[in-house]
């Protein structure tokens, strides 16, 4: 079985890091360098690196900072923001990042994850859903939550997979940086929907959230911000406890 991991999700924007609440109020919470180092001593499974302000100011992902900070970072790096074709995923690989995130290049352009998986492997590509509860469902939203799609969350996780995705992170948008717990049913939709890993997002404030993702959301990872940033919990601690709830965790 594979082990679950706990992986800590940095939001980036304008050269320091930031955490709001349903993707809005942004508010200043330190700078990547420092948490990179301390997430280094504490040996997390991954790294989730998101520049939230590229996509909708039409930048490039900016590789020099990410260069810069992958040279400290000694855990696998996802990065997102503002990538939009193949050379900018080459980029990004080669100033450090292991994986790609994809959220609205995803929903413009599906081609793009198939380029992706075929040059580079399906095992970098993360295609980052954000979606928020519409009547009886889900949406995927895009543009960093701000604009509406007519897709249903679980038909484009089908799609992306088809594509060639090797993993989902699925975010709710209501529930992100509310500390209250993740949006099973969201959850459960896209898990249902693929065979491919689902990480769970938007929402974590305890290790029994993450637990109830695990088991009952049926998510392959946990990925968490605000309760990294204004709680005492750590990574390792949510491992023991998924642990001792038989969970396979990495330790």
């Amino acid at each position: 079985m594979l082990k679950v991991r706990v992986i800590p999700t940095l939001l980036y924007r304008d050269g320091g890091l930031v955490k709001g609440t349903s993707f809005d109020s942004w508010r200043p919470v330190g700078s990547a360098m420092q948490s990179i180092r301390v997430y280094n001593l504490r040996e997390v499974d991954e790294l989730v690196l998101v520049d939230i302000t590229a996509t909708r100011e039409q930048r490039d992902p900016d590789f020099d900072a990410i260069d810069g900070l992958a040279d400290y970072c000694f855990m696998p790096l996802t990065v997102g923001g503002g990538v939009r074709s193949v050379a900018h995923v080459r980029r990004l690989l080669q100033v450090g990042a292991d994986k790609v995130a994809l959220g609205t290049a995803a929903v413009e352009n599906p081609t793009l994850i198939r380029e992706i998986a075929d040059r580079f492997g399906s095992q970098c590509v993360v295609v980052s859903i954000d979606a928020k509860r519409v009547g009886d469902g889900h949406r995927v939203f895009t543009h960093s939550g701000t604009q509406a799609t007519e897709l249903t969350v679980g038909e484009f996780a089908r799609k992306v997979e088809q594509m060639g995705a090797g993993e989902i992170l699925v975010t709710s948008i209501e529930r992100d940086g509310t500390m209250t717990g993740y949006d099973l049913d969201l959850i459960r939709e896209v898990s249902d929907a693929v065979s491919i890993p689902v990480i769970a997002g938007g929402g974590a404030g305890s290790y029994e959230h993450m637990l109830a993702a695990i088991k009952d959301g049926g998510a392959s990872a946990v990925a968490a911000a605000a309760m990294f940033h204004f709680t005492q919990h750590t990574p390792r601690e949510a491992k023991q406890f998924l642990a001792s709830h038989g969970v396979p965790v990495r330790l």
